[in-house]
């Protein structure tokens, strides 16, 4: 297998591991969805499964607690993002949101896949677009198996200044898309062909 393909391999699976173990863990100690369920087979079905209709807070999965990492700046709290980033098309009839993101995710597949195939991999310059394409494509991956599983993305990291400015809840798939599409952008400055 080609180095480019094992670096491809290893950095997506991982960002999809990350972020879903993360997302587990978060419905397991943020939401009530897990009460009552004993064996980690129950606990996937749950996770996984259909989800329970909407309750009177407008989630499927009841929150019972946030956790605090910085008073001021950090909490982690349990949402649920049936839109694109930041909550775009949430409002969508489900009908056509559910389409409209199967193509959306499974164009930008083709396309990084598209991307990707086209670096050498030899080229020591290219290590930012290996890296960035990669991290783009885990994270992808991550939030559509939540669509796929269960209509939304979990989202639990809430940054906030002093519960004055908030950023949208987001999550682990979403930092490795962001820190990617960060390295893609060094990487058109670094490997950007001089003027004839």
């Amino acid at each position: 297998m080609p180095r480019k393909y094992l670096i491809l391999l290893l950095i997506t699976v991982g960002v999809v591991a990350l972020d879903q173990w993360s997302k587990y863990d978060v419905v397991a100690e943020l939401t009530t969805r897990f009460d009552g369920l004993n064996t980690t087979g129950e606990r996937l079905k749950a996770m996984y499964g259909e989800p329970p209709p909407l309750g009177f807070d407008g989630r499927h999965f009841r929150s019972k607690r946030s956790v605090v990492v910085s008073e001021s700046y950090l909490r982690l709290r349990y949402e649920e993002n049936p839109g694109a980033a930041w909550g775009m098309f949430r409002n969508l009839p489900p009908n056509l949101r559910g389409p409209l993101f199967h193509v959306v995710s499974i164009g930008a597949v083709l396309l990084i896949s598209y991307y990707f195939s086209k670096l050498s991999g030899t080229d020591p310059k290219e290590k930012w677009a290996l890296w960035g394409l990669s991290l783009v494509l885990g994270g992808a991956l991550g939030n559509y198996i939540d669509r796929v599983a269960r209509g939304f993305v979990v989202d639990f990291i809430q940054a906030h200044w002093k519960d004055q400015a908030y950023w949208p809840s987001f999550n682990v798939a979403d930092v490795a898309i962001c820190v990617g599409v960060g390295m893609l952008i060094l990487d058109a400055f670094v490997r950007k062909e001089p003027p004839k």
